[in-house]
């Protein structure tokens, strides 16, 4: 038995000792665009549903969490908070969600978890408190309120069965970027830039930096914030 004991414990400081080589050494890729291997993917995955599964087990969403008044505010604030990441109805894909790993669900789609399949209160926990290492911010440091939250919980569980046409008007008929906390109604105005340089005598001024712009798989000119 002791052999046996001994044996585990120099495989268990062997493993530590090699792993700690391999950190130190830089040969690990931390890079966003190399995913992980499938083993590690599945061992994330468990160890993130089960420490959610875990809090929200006693978390109850309020009985109006149906109130259309709900999903009429959760609107405004999706559009506002989180569609560059979990998209909407009818945009395919965004810039940042290309680069993000892992890639966020679209929630806007049924078969990622909508209409049906959604655990309010799984959303609930996620938006509050985020998740570590995965680009979800816990929503709740930037100071939004468990109401505001739960508004959004509401509209994820209604999003999936909206048509392009259907959001936009709902996010239209919302009070749009509207939580407590962080004063988010109204943004300090900018300062105009300085007007550019005199170009000198037969030289002509540089031209104005144009706006964001380059090539696209896909059409963004719909969406509208």
């Amino acid at each position: 038995m002791n052999k046996i004991l001994l044996g585990a414990l120099a495989t268990l400081a062997f493993g530590a000792t090699t792993g700690a080589l391999v950190a130190s050494a830089g040969l690990i890729d931390v890079g966003a665009d190399t995913p992980h291997s499938q083993p590690v993917v599945a061992a994330l995955g468990f160890v993130r549903e089960r420490a959610i599964a875990r809090r929200v087990a006693d978390l109850a969403p309020p009985a109006d969490l149906a109130d259309p008044e709900r999903v009429r505010r959760g609107a405004g604030n999706y559009d506002a908070m989180c569609v560059e990441c979990h998209l909407a109805p009818g945009l395919p894909d965004s810039e940042i969600r290309r680069g993000l790993y892992p890639t966020p669900p679209n929630l806007a789609l049924p078969g990622e978890g909508g209409a049906a399949g959604r655990n309010p209160a799984r959303d609930f926990w996620i938006i509050k408190h985020g998740v570590k290492a995965s680009g979800m911010p816990a929503w709740s440091k930037g100071g939004m309120e468990d109401e505001a939250i739960w508004d959004l919980a509401a509209f994820l569980q209604h999003m999936p069965t909206l048509s392009r046409t259907a959001y936009l008007d709902l996010v239209a008929a919302s009070d749009g970027h509207s939580h407590g906390g962080m004063d988010t109604h109204a943004a300090p105005a900018e300062a105009a830039p300085p007007p550019a340089p005199a170009a000198p005598s037969g030289k002509a001024a540089a031209p104005a930096r144009k706006a964001h712009s380059h090539d696209h798989a896909h059409d963004h000119t719909a969406h509208k914030h």
